[in-house]
Protein backbone atom coordinates (compact mmCIF):
# COMPACT_ATOMS: atom_id res chain seq x y z
CA UNK A 1 0.00 0.00 0.00
CA UNK A 2 1.15 3.55 -1.11
CA UNK A 3 0.64 6.50 0.94
CA UNK A 4 1.43 9.99 -0.06
CA UNK A 5 1.21 12.91 2.73
CA UNK A 6 0.40 16.19 1.41
CA UNK A 7 1.16 19.34 3.94
CA UNK A 8 1.72 22.65 3.95
CA UNK A 9 1.98 24.31 6.83
CA UNK A 10 -0.54 27.03 7.62
CA UNK A 11 -1.08 30.52 9.88
CA UNK A 12 -5.22 29.88 11.67
CA UNK A 13 -7.14 32.90 9.95
CA UNK A 14 -5.32 32.94 6.14
CA UNK A 15 -8.11 33.46 2.93
CA UNK A 16 -9.44 29.66 1.79
CA UNK A 17 -7.13 28.45 -0.72
CA UNK A 18 -4.58 28.00 1.57
CA UNK A 19 -4.07 25.02 3.83
CA UNK A 20 -5.70 24.85 7.38
CA UNK A 21 -4.05 22.24 9.38
CA UNK A 22 -2.66 20.87 12.72
CA UNK A 23 0.88 19.12 12.91
CA UNK A 24 -1.23 16.10 11.86
CA UNK A 25 0.83 13.08 12.24
CA UNK A 26 1.89 10.53 9.48
CA UNK A 27 -0.81 8.56 8.27
CA UNK A 28 -0.69 4.39 9.89
CA UNK A 29 0.57 1.98 7.30
CA UNK A 30 -1.23 -0.84 9.05
CA UNK A 31 -2.99 -2.26 5.98
CA UNK A 32 -5.65 -4.28 8.42
CA UNK A 33 -6.94 -0.22 9.92
CA UNK A 34 -6.57 2.08 6.82
CA UNK A 35 -8.46 0.31 3.88
CA UNK A 36 -10.81 0.93 1.65
CA UNK A 37 -13.41 -1.72 3.20
CA UNK A 38 -13.24 0.07 6.68
CA UNK A 39 -13.23 3.66 4.92
CA UNK A 40 -16.56 3.10 3.17
CA UNK A 41 -18.48 0.74 5.36
CA UNK A 42 -21.36 2.19 6.61
CA UNK A 43 -21.46 5.63 4.66
CA UNK A 44 -23.72 6.30 1.38
CA UNK A 45 -21.47 6.38 -1.76
CA UNK A 46 -22.21 9.77 -3.54
CA UNK A 47 -21.37 9.55 -7.25
CA UNK A 48 -20.54 6.25 -9.20
CA UNK A 49 -19.63 3.32 -6.64
CA UNK A 50 -17.70 1.89 -9.14
CA UNK A 51 -15.71 5.04 -9.86
CA UNK A 52 -11.52 4.15 -10.27
CA UNK A 53 -11.25 7.16 -7.71
CA UNK A 54 -12.83 7.83 -3.98
CA UNK A 55 -12.80 11.51 -2.09
CA UNK A 56 -13.34 10.63 1.76
CA UNK A 57 -13.91 13.58 3.63
CA UNK A 58 -13.73 14.02 7.62
CA UNK A 59 -15.15 16.42 8.54
CA UNK A 60 -17.54 18.16 11.12
CA UNK A 61 -20.58 20.33 10.81
CA UNK A 62 -19.53 23.39 12.42
CA UNK A 63 -16.49 23.32 11.12
CA UNK A 64 -15.34 26.74 9.18
CA UNK A 65 -13.64 25.55 6.95
CA UNK A 66 -15.33 22.54 6.03
CA UNK A 67 -17.88 24.33 5.01
CA UNK A 68 -15.55 26.88 2.65
CA UNK A 69 -14.59 23.48 1.04
CA UNK A 70 -18.58 22.52 0.42
CA UNK A 71 -19.48 25.79 -0.45
CA UNK A 72 -15.89 26.38 -3.02
CA UNK A 73 -14.43 23.44 -3.77
CA UNK A 74 -17.18 20.25 -3.27
CA UNK A 75 -19.56 21.78 -5.81
CA UNK A 76 -16.43 21.64 -8.59
CA UNK A 77 -15.62 18.49 -7.69
CA UNK A 78 -19.38 16.79 -8.34
CA UNK A 79 -20.18 19.05 -11.84
CA UNK A 80 -16.54 17.81 -12.97
CA UNK A 81 -15.48 14.62 -11.73
CA UNK A 82 -18.48 12.95 -9.60
CA UNK A 83 -21.04 13.94 -12.65
CA UNK A 84 -19.05 12.38 -14.78
CA UNK A 85 -18.39 8.71 -13.28
CA UNK A 86 -14.84 9.15 -13.00
CA UNK A 87 -14.46 9.70 -9.02
CA UNK A 88 -17.41 8.94 -5.86
CA UNK A 89 -17.40 10.56 -2.94
CA UNK A 90 -18.04 9.60 0.96
CA UNK A 91 -18.28 11.30 4.29
CA UNK A 92 -17.11 10.56 7.44
CA UNK A 93 -17.63 12.02 10.82
CA UNK A 94 -14.95 13.65 12.77
CA UNK A 95 -17.09 16.30 15.20
CA UNK A 96 -14.35 17.93 16.75
CA UNK A 97 -16.82 20.83 18.12
CA UNK A 98 -18.36 18.37 20.23
CA UNK A 99 -22.12 17.82 21.42
CA UNK A 100 -23.67 19.81 18.88
CA UNK A 101 -21.49 18.06 15.96
CA UNK A 102 -22.46 14.94 17.15
CA UNK A 103 -26.13 15.78 17.28
CA UNK A 104 -25.78 17.17 13.10
CA UNK A 105 -23.97 14.12 12.36
CA UNK A 106 -27.28 11.89 14.12
CA UNK A 107 -29.35 13.78 12.16
CA UNK A 108 -27.95 13.18 8.77
CA UNK A 109 -28.10 9.01 9.46
CA UNK A 110 -31.51 9.93 10.41
CA UNK A 111 -31.93 10.95 7.23
CA UNK A 112 -29.98 8.49 5.94
CA UNK A 113 -32.59 6.26 7.04
CA UNK A 114 -35.11 7.95 4.55
CA UNK A 115 -33.19 7.83 2.08
CA UNK A 116 -31.85 11.07 1.90
CA UNK A 117 -28.61 11.79 3.30
CA UNK A 118 -27.06 13.86 0.66
CA UNK A 119 -29.83 16.23 0.53
CA UNK A 120 -29.61 16.47 4.61
CA UNK A 121 -25.92 16.71 4.89
CA UNK A 122 -26.03 19.65 1.81
CA UNK A 123 -28.60 21.25 3.60
CA UNK A 124 -26.24 21.89 7.16
CA UNK A 125 -24.08 23.02 5.40
CA UNK A 126 -26.17 25.35 3.02
CA UNK A 127 -27.49 26.88 6.65
CA UNK A 128 -24.01 26.25 8.14
CA UNK A 129 -24.03 29.27 11.17
CA UNK A 130 -20.50 29.05 12.55
CA UNK A 131 -18.22 27.39 15.44
CA UNK A 132 -20.25 27.08 18.26
CA UNK A 133 -22.68 29.70 18.10
CA UNK A 134 -25.80 27.69 18.73
CA UNK A 135 -27.31 27.48 15.81
CA UNK A 136 -27.78 23.70 15.71
CA UNK A 137 -30.74 22.55 17.59
CA UNK A 138 -33.20 20.30 17.87
CA UNK A 139 -35.80 22.77 16.24
CA UNK A 140 -33.25 23.89 13.67
CA UNK A 141 -32.73 19.76 12.67
CA UNK A 142 -36.33 19.27 12.41
CA UNK A 143 -36.61 22.30 10.39
CA UNK A 144 -34.32 20.77 8.18
CA UNK A 145 -35.96 17.72 7.97
CA UNK A 146 -39.26 19.22 7.13
CA UNK A 147 -37.31 20.89 4.19
CA UNK A 148 -35.65 18.11 3.35
CA UNK A 149 -39.53 16.17 2.69
CA UNK A 150 -38.46 13.77 5.67
CA UNK A 151 -40.98 11.52 7.55
CA UNK A 152 -41.25 13.87 10.91
CA UNK A 153 -42.75 11.36 13.12
CA UNK A 154 -39.52 9.09 11.66
CA UNK A 155 -36.77 11.41 12.25
CA UNK A 156 -37.91 12.32 15.76
CA UNK A 157 -38.40 8.99 16.65
CA UNK A 158 -34.72 8.09 15.51
CA UNK A 159 -33.12 11.38 17.03
CA UNK A 160 -34.88 10.79 20.50
CA UNK A 161 -33.50 7.12 20.27
CA UNK A 162 -30.23 8.32 19.96
CA UNK A 163 -30.22 5.55 17.10
CA UNK A 164 -27.30 6.82 15.22
CA UNK A 165 -24.96 8.20 18.24
CA UNK A 166 -22.31 5.53 18.73
CA UNK A 167 -22.24 5.70 14.27
CA UNK A 168 -20.49 9.07 15.01
CA UNK A 169 -18.55 8.09 17.74
CA UNK A 170 -17.30 4.97 15.65
CA UNK A 171 -16.49 7.17 13.25
CA UNK A 172 -14.34 9.88 15.40
CA UNK A 173 -12.90 6.68 16.70
CA UNK A 174 -11.89 5.39 13.49
CA UNK A 175 -10.68 8.75 12.40
CA UNK A 176 -8.20 9.49 15.39
CA UNK A 177 -6.94 5.73 15.18
CA UNK A 178 -6.09 6.59 10.88
CA UNK A 179 -3.52 9.42 12.58
CA UNK A 180 -7.00 12.12 11.20
CA UNK A 181 -6.45 15.88 13.20
CA UNK A 182 -7.87 18.15 11.50
CA UNK A 183 -11.32 19.03 9.72
CA UNK A 184 -11.52 19.00 6.85
CA UNK A 185 -9.20 16.17 6.01
CA UNK A 186 -9.01 13.99 3.15
CA UNK A 187 -7.93 10.57 1.74
CA UNK A 188 -8.16 10.36 -2.26
CA UNK A 189 -7.98 6.36 -3.37
CA UNK A 190 -7.21 4.34 -6.01
CA UNK A 191 -7.34 0.82 -5.13
CA UNK A 192 -3.93 0.38 -2.68
CA UNK A 193 -3.02 3.80 -3.12
CA UNK A 194 -3.84 6.70 -0.64
CA UNK A 195 -3.51 10.04 -0.63
CA UNK A 196 -3.75 12.47 2.21
CA UNK A 197 -4.76 16.18 1.87
CA UNK A 198 -5.14 18.12 5.50
CA UNK A 199 -6.80 21.20 4.69
CA UNK A 200 -8.87 23.68 3.27
CA UNK A 201 -7.24 23.02 -0.81
CA UNK A 202 -8.82 24.37 -3.60
CA UNK A 203 -9.79 22.42 -6.52
CA UNK A 204 -6.25 22.43 -8.26
CA UNK A 205 -4.95 20.39 -5.41
CA UNK A 206 -7.54 17.85 -5.77
CA UNK A 207 -7.16 17.86 -9.66
CA UNK A 208 -3.35 17.25 -9.33
CA UNK A 209 -3.72 13.96 -6.55
CA UNK A 210 -6.56 12.94 -9.43
CA UNK A 211 -3.71 13.56 -12.08
CA UNK A 212 -0.88 11.52 -9.92
CA UNK A 213 -3.62 8.99 -9.74
CA UNK A 214 -3.92 8.66 -13.60
CA UNK A 215 -6.81 9.96 -14.16
CA UNK A 216 -5.76 12.48 -17.04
Amino acid sequence: MKIHFLVIPAIIGIVFGVLFATNAQDPTDDSTVLNKENLLVGSTILGNSNAEITVVEFGDYQCTFCYKFHKDVMRKISEQYIESGDVNFVYKDFPLNGELSILASEASYCAQDQGKFWEYHNMLYDNWGGENTGWITNNALLGFARDAGLNLEEFNLCMNNSNFRQKVLDNEQFAMSINVAATPSFLVIKENEFYRIVGAHPLEKFEQVFQELGLF
